[in-house]
């Protein structure tokens, strides 16, 4: 109600003065030309009143001192035209001087009223804009993006404004005679358009231009502002999740290194961290071999698609594999539906959906190894995807140089391992068959020669059979020391006579049991010899044991020998080479040897040595 009578009173802004002298001086002339025709039937002191409405319009629209010089005009009029005696002008009389008090006071009346109107109306029009630009606000900011908002906030400019419709478009939109359009601008570049029906009144087309544009400018400006620092930091966001699940990735895999994982372990790993950093469906780790073709050595696909084996397969044109290969640098594969051929290979990433791929490669020691390939189903994979794979296949390069370090020596070990095996194998058959046999035959003349010594010479006789006797024992020790560098029975007859005869010269008795099948290579055969012999030895002479217990199993794939005591346990590995030397030729083998020796608990050796890819 309140706003809607303030609509009525004068504008704010004052016509020109050129227009407000002319209605002042029709006002004052039409005035008196009517007073002249009351002069008849109308005191002439009442009709001064007549000049009142003149003389509030004035002043009320045009201001004081055009309502002081309109009141002026208008007292000369009424004592000119209307005050006996006519034609004269005297001012004279008490009447004209409170007529022209009562023009001034009317007139100052006016013009306070109307600068009281035009206050309040200023404040009205002020909360609307306010409440326009607040609500606006809400609006365009709360909003997930511009284009959700640019309806509602169209639709609140019809409602608030007395519009018959209103369109916001986030573009720039041409002059079309239906509508009037105000250009929106951020920075003095134009980032929309408000469309309004042609034929709106011109104060309202001013009150948009003027104040509800530049209120929408800076709200659109402040939008668009809040939309890029949400970009800049979800972006942020998801650079920083994008970095932590690479290092978290990266983290894994230098565990798994570090822990010495075997390389098939480390290359499926390595494929599934990469298919999962790049949001890819495939990714593979391939090692290029000398005769041209690849070896997948790790593979990861998404589960939903068709896979792909482990093996050998020739490098294929057109495919990243082979592009890396051949150039020995980051390459991609885009759009493979319309590269593929028609071999083997390509009908196997037709039928997995592979659409491109990444390849990156892996250099070991200045020579192109393999390559890491990660394959897409759907879009390319992102313009970053080589660079991001770059860290992975660095961390590839130092598991396969630890692999191959790891294998050289385990080679190293097992070719020492054999090497001295077979060199206690040579001194044991050169002891059997060259001094071992001079020893016997010299025995047999050192006897022969005692029979031979006449009765008499007893003397000579006992000496002969103290040297006999001396040589045997000399005989004993060389076959025991021939025994324990290579026992002649474990070469001829195998692992169960060799143990069975261990057992039978402890002394300490022991329960053994075999379960195996065939022979075993001479390595295994030794070192499980020389296991069970050495803890025998130690039980024997540390362990105060009542009995041992020695088991053995051979599987297509495994060695497992378990020893076990009652005696009072103590071992300790750090002390004494025997158990040292054992787990050596265990570990040369690529197996493993754990030892459990509480104090007072007896002690427990398990050993278990792989056999499959003997």
């Amino acid at each position: 109600m309140r706003a809607g009578l303030l609509a009525t009173l004068p504008c704010r802004k004052r016509p020109p003065l050129a227009l407000g002298i002319l209605v002042a001086a029709l006002c004052v002339a039409a005035e008196t030309l009517l007073a002249r025709l009351l002069i008849p039937t109308t005191p002439v002191y009442s009709l001064d009143a007549l000049y009142l409405l003149g003389i509030l319009v004035v002043a009320s629209v045009w201001g004081l001192w055009l309502g002081m010089a309109t009141a002026m005009a208008s007292i000369v009029a009424f004592d000119y035209f209307l005050t006996p005696p006519p034609g004269s002008l005297m001012l004279a009389v008490g009447e004209d001087w409170a007529v022209l008090a009562i023009f001034i006071a009317v007139t100052l009346m006016a013009w306070l009223i109307s600068k009281l109107a035009r206050s309040l109306a200023a404040e009205v029009d002020a909360r609307g804009e306010a409440d326009l630009a607040a609500d606006l606000a809400r609006i365009l900011l709360r909003a997930p993006d511009l284009k959700t908002a640019q309806p509602a906030a169209a639709q609140h400019l019809v409602r608030t404004l007395k519009l018959p419709s209103a369109v916001i478009e986030l573009e720039t939109v041409t002059e079309d005679e239906r509508y009037v359009t105000f250009p929106l601008h951020d920075d003095d570049v134009q980032v929309g358009s408000l469309l309004v029906p042609a034929g709106l009144p011109r104060p309202t087309l001013r009150r948009l231009r003027d104040r509800v544009v530049p209120s929408m400018e800076v709200l659109l400006q402040a939008a668009r502002e809040r939309k890029r620092v949400e970009d800049a930091l979800k972006a942020s966001r998801d650079e920083l999740h994008r970095i932590a699940d690479e290092q978290a990735a990266l983290r894994r895999l230098a565990t798994l290194i570090a822990h010495g994982a075997p390389p098939g372990e480390i290359f499926g790993a390595v494929a599934r961290e990469v298919a999962q950093i790049l949001a890819a469906r495939h990714a593979a780790v391939i090692r290029y071999e000398p005769d041209g073709t690849a070896t997948w050595v790790g593979i990861w696909n998404s589960g939903r698609v068709a896979t792909m084996s482990l093996g050998s397969r020739p490098l294929e044109k057109g495919t990243a594999a082979e592009l890396v290969a051949r150039t020995g640098t980051p390459g991609r594969i885009e759009a493979f539906e319309t590269t593929v051929g028609a071999s083997e290979f390509h009908t196997s990433l037709r039928n997995m959906g592979v659409k491109s791929a990444v390849g990156c490669p892996i250099t070991v020691a200045g020579h192109g190894w393999g390559a890491v390939i990660a394959a897409s189903t759907s879009e390319p994979l992102p313009e970053d995807t080589e660079e991001r794979m770059l860290d992975f296949t660095d961390l590839l390069v130092a598991a396969i140089v630890n692999a191959e370090s790891h294998d050289k020596l385990e080679a190293s070990r097992a070719r020492v391992l054999a090497a001295a095996d077979a060199t206690r194998r040579l001194i044991e058959r050169d002891l059997h068959d060259g001094t071992q046999q001079r020893l016997v035959s010299l025995m047999l003349e050192l006897r022969s020669a005692e029979a031979t010594v006449p009765a008499e010479l007893e003397e000579l006789r006992g000496r002969l059979s103290h040297t006999t006797q001396a040589l045997g024992e000399a005989l004993e020790d060389l076959r025991g020391i021939a025994r324990g560098l290579h026992p002649a029975l474990l070469s001829r007859k195998g692992l169960e006579p060799a143990i069975n005869a261990l057992a039978r010269c402890s002394p300490i008795p022991v329960e053994f049991h075999m379960c195996a099948d065939r022979r075993l290579a001479d390595r295994f055969e030794a070192t499980a010899y020389h296991v069970v012999a050495e803890a025998l030895t130690n039980a024997a002479e540390h362990a105060d044991a009542s009995i041992v217990h020695v088991d053995l199993i051979v599987d297509d794939a495994t060695i497992r020998l378990s020893i076990r005591d009652d005696g009072k346990g103590g071992a300790d590995l750090d002390h004494g080479s025997g158990l040292l030397n054992i787990t050596d030729r265990v570990e040369a083998l690529g197996g493993k040897l754990e030892i459990t020796s509480p104090v007072g608990g007896g002690t427990s050796l398990v050993t278990e040595i792989p056999i499959a890819n003997d």
